[in-house]
């Protein structure tokens, strides 16, 4: 049975991440939440029911997310092999988003939103109504996958056509801020319920307590469609973007070649390797994710200061060769340590990761320094994302085998080799590299 955090330390996280929030983001700081908000949204707009869709949004997902792994694992009996396949199917959703937009070119960004949250909805419905089988199990994760990856530009387009034009910034910030405690919530949430569960006499394959998680989530992503109904349609558009490609960003291309392999890798089988290998439980996993995105509230800021204070060529050749010391204690700490310690080791490893995966947006600078307009780099970054998106579902599938066929040592060591060459490629890269359109 999973230990029960201590109360008072989720007390002080959640508000530490409260506060860390108002650091990063200094308009919001020093006045009453309600009073910044009148400061950065225009007065006609009634931002009370977007913002609460989002923060329902959030804690729906931060349920959904929280069992997505071990529910794969022990419920329906994803092996490490079809733990890629199912990645491969469910980030299909990304690579197809920016036809899906171009498909309802007519419709406003509200209207696209709404039907985003209910695809999703359905998605959870159907993962809450269904059996156990491989096949629809699957496919209602692809259908949520669908409206996840269809509400990220989209909410991105409303957050910006709500705001007053000097406070954009400040109003991504607020998003950015409601999504992340949302989730830390619903995570925490997951981790309390199953320790409870686990007091109830329920095991870990049981199906009961994965199903009221799920019904959980139905009905507050449920609730958070209805209010978006009564949210008024705007004439705020979303920006579809044909994909660009340039010679100039040529580098920054293969970069993502390299971040979306190794990110898939931990992303779809980090988990599963605590799961099958360690025997972690739902509330430990939930748990794990909850510090991560509290981590990335904390370290985003300051992994943006050390990009603007060491340069962006520093932090992408830096955060590369610690991943490949995180790497190596992934897939050899059981061969190092005995299996407790060992343990241990991987569970910092997994939230080292996702504080040095921030590094990425490392990037994102670079993409900034030697563009000519800001519409280059907005063109050059979605491109950026579909070749991510291309790789990562390929690596899924290599990946799953890779494991079934010679162990976790081995994929691993891929990752590792990757963030070599990664490492190695970015320290190519010339500082202010201005280059001739």
């Amino acid at each position: 049975m999973d230990k029960d955090p201590p109360r008072p330390a989720l007390c002080k996280l959640l508000c530490s991440v409260y506060s860390a929030n108002m650091e990063a983001h200094p308009e919001v700081k020093k006045q009453p939440l309600l009073a910044a908000w009148r400061e950065i949204y225009r007065p006609e707009i009634k931002i009370g029911r977007y913002l609460s869709v989002l923060a329902l949004w959030g804690i729906s997902y931060g349920f959904y997310r929280g069992i997505q792994d071990n529910y794969l694992a022990q419920v329906v009996g994803i092996t490490n092999f079809e733990r890629g396949i199912v990645e491969f199917f469910r980030e299909i959703p990304g690579l197809l988003v920016v036809l899906i937009l171009a498909w309802m070119y007519k419709f406003t960004a509200t209207r696209i939103f709404k039907i985003s949250i209910a695809v999703a909805a359905a998605g959870t419905t159907g993962l809450l109504l269904s059996g156990t089988g491989k096949i629809i199990v699957v496919a209602f994760m692809v259908l949520f996958s669908f409206g996840e990856h269809i509400i990220m530009p989209v909410r991105t387009t409303l957050s910006l056509s709500m705001a007053k034009p000097e406070k954009a910034g400040a109003s991504l910030g607020i998003i950015s801020m409601i999504g992340n405690i949302g989730n830390i919530v619903g995570f925490l949430a997951v981790t309390g319920l199953f320790i409870l569960f686990g007091r109830l006499g329920f095991s870990r394959i049981d199906l009961i307590p994965f199903k009221t998680i799920f019904a959980v989530s139905t009905v507050l992503m449920a609730l958070a469609f209805f209010i978006s109904l009564a949210m008024k349609e705007t004439n705020a558009q979303v920006n579809r973007r044909r994909f660009y490609f340039h010679k100039k960003f040529f580098k920054y291309y293969m970069l993502e070649i390299f971040y979306g392999a190794r990110k898939q890798i931990f992303i779809t089988f980090a988990p599963y390797v605590l799961i099958l290998h360690y025997g972690a439980g739902t509330s430990i996993i939930s748990l794990l994710l909850a510090i991560c995105a509290a981590f990335g509230i904390f370290f985003s800021p300051l992994m943006g200061k050390l990009i603007d204070h060491l340069g962006y060529k520093f932090v992408m050749v830096t955060d590369t060769l610690l991943l490949i010391v995180v790497c190596f204690f992934y897939g050899f700490a059981h061969r190092i340590f005995p299996p407790g310690i060992a343990f241990t080791v991987v569970c910092i490893n997994y939230v080292l990761d996702s504080i040095i995966s921030l590094g990425s947006m490392a990037s994102n600078v670079y993409v900034q320094d030697i563009a000519v307009n800001g519409e280059e780099i907005t063109a050059t970054l979605s491109t950026g994302i579909s070749v991510n998106h291309v790789i990562s579902i390929l690596i899924a599938l290599l990946g799953g085998w890779i494991w079934k066929m010679t162990g976790i040592e081995v994929l691993f060591s891929l990752s590792a080799f990757l963030g070599l060459l990664n490492t190695i490629y970015a320290a190519t890269i010339k500082k202010s590299e201005k280059l001739e359109s």
